[in-house]
């Protein structure tokens, strides 16, 4: 992590296009109980275009975590995390799936493509908290510990 996250929230990225499902992680995270900031776009083109900065999110900040919903209109959300790990400024970017799919495939490609964790809608309240709370342990140790010029 680079030490300009020094102070400021977490940075997440929401892609989810029901808002039911959208309702349910933003009131997890906040459950959670930690300094965040989430932004909420809800097709796999706006998440791109957030993402590389185009548009009308050109002023928009590096996500440090993405929640993606795989089912996605215009843009599949394989796609969008096929393009981010294909992407060098976007592949260290952690990527946690919230999806309805069980489809074994699903579940190997996103492995293949190193998701840091696949939960299945509708998601457990416990263990989506219990991965971000483990996610936000990772972030918070490259906050707090800066390397020292």
């Amino acid at each position: 992590m680079r030490g300009d996250t020094i102070g400021r929230p977490m940075e997440i990225l929401l892609v989810e296009d029901n808002r039911m499902d959208a309702h349910f992680a933003i009131h997890a995270l906040e459950k959670a109980n930690f300094k965040h900031r989430c932004t909420l776009v809800v097709n796999g083109e706006e998440a791109m275009d957030y993402l590389l900065r185009r548009g009308i999110f050109a002023r928009a900040p590096r996500p440090d975590l993405i929640l993606l919903d795989l089912g996605l209109p215009k843009k599949d959300g394989r796609e969008v995390l096929a393009e981010i790990r294909e992407d060098n400024r976007l592949r260290e970017i952690p990527v946690v799936v919230l999806t309805s799919s069980t489809d074994e495939a699903d579940i190997a490609h996103t492995q293949m493509l190193e998701v840091e964790s696949y939960l299945v809608k509708p998601v457990n309240l416990s263990k989506f908290l219990d991965v971000i709370r483990e996610l936000k342990r990772f972030w918070f140790q490259g906050v707090i510990l800066p390397s020292i010029e």
